[in-house]
């Protein structure tokens, strides 16, 4: 039998090797089964897969990141720093931010969406900071996580300090508004405009929130796990081909 190409190196240094998600963090669900087949459709042989599903949860300083010393790093840097500036503008930064998650080597502030634009802004204009860019926005669906299943994602690079962070906001299903950060960040015009029309997140304050891709008369968000799996009707020069979902049927 023959030698792995590539065979595990015991010397690699551990930043070398995938971080892994342990078992601490918030469970939202359980899925049974792989690609959201459960009504006796799935034919992947996975039909008896159970897993859970796992947010991480808030992470204990220090936070590390590059260039720790002893556990401080630039994570807790820009930490102390937002937290800093948030003080000076009368905020407290343990209402502004729920939480703060360090999972496999990125950091991540969850921040109450009717702050969202004091602390983009901050982040963009603080001098210790300095995030000039913002590489766009993305939504997040999660069905069960009762009362925030709408989450928005962004992602800020600084370029003077060569550091990457995200912001995630979380919404209910039942009121998805929040704040737009598009005069703070100008090309997230676009990107709030794509993650309402698949996801249905408001952008209160945006100068024409639109539909982007779907007509504007389209029902629902497709990108949202609860849309219907198959599709829809497709039209070729008169003749109607079924969505696969109704023309395919394992039952």
């Amino acid at each position: 039998m023959s030698e792995p190409t590539n065979p595990p190196n015991p010397d690699a240094p551990e930043e070398a090797v995938p971080a892994q998600r342990d078992d601490t963090g918030e469970v939202i669900a359980t899925r049974r089964g792989m690609f959201g087949a459960n009504n006796g459709g799935d034919t992947s042989g996975y039909g008896g897969l159970i897993r859970t599903v796992r947010l991480p949860g808030a992470s204990a300083r220090p936070y590390g990141g590059p260039g720790a010393t002893d556990g401080y790093g630039d994570f807790d840097e820009i930490a102390d720093e937002l937290e800093g500036a948030l003080d000076e503008q009368g905020l407290v930064p343990e209402n502004v931010i729920d939480k703060t998650v360090v999972d496999r080597g990125e950091l991540t502030f969850h921040i109450q969406r009717e702050f969202l634009p004091a602390v983009a802004r901050t982040l963009r204009d603080d001098p210790a900071l300095r995030f000039e860019l913002c590489t766009g926005v993305s939504g997040v669906h999660y069905p069960d996580d009762a009362g925030r299943e709408l989450h928005a994602v962004y992602h800020l690079r600084s370029l003077t300090h060569n550091r990457l962070l995200r912001l995630e906001v979380a919404v209910p299903d039942t009121d998805r508004h929040l704040p737009s950060i598009v005069d703070v960040y100008p090309t997230n015009d676009w990107h709030e405009r794509e993650t309402y029309d698949f996801f249905g997140l408001i952008f209160d304050g945006h100068p024409a929130l639109t539909r982007i891709m779907m007509p504007d008369d389209w029902q629902g968000f497709p990108q949202r796990k609860d849309y219907p799996l198959g599709g829809i009707p497709v039209e070729y020069k008169g003749a109607q081909i079924p969505a696969p979902d109704q023309r395919r049927s394992y039952t």
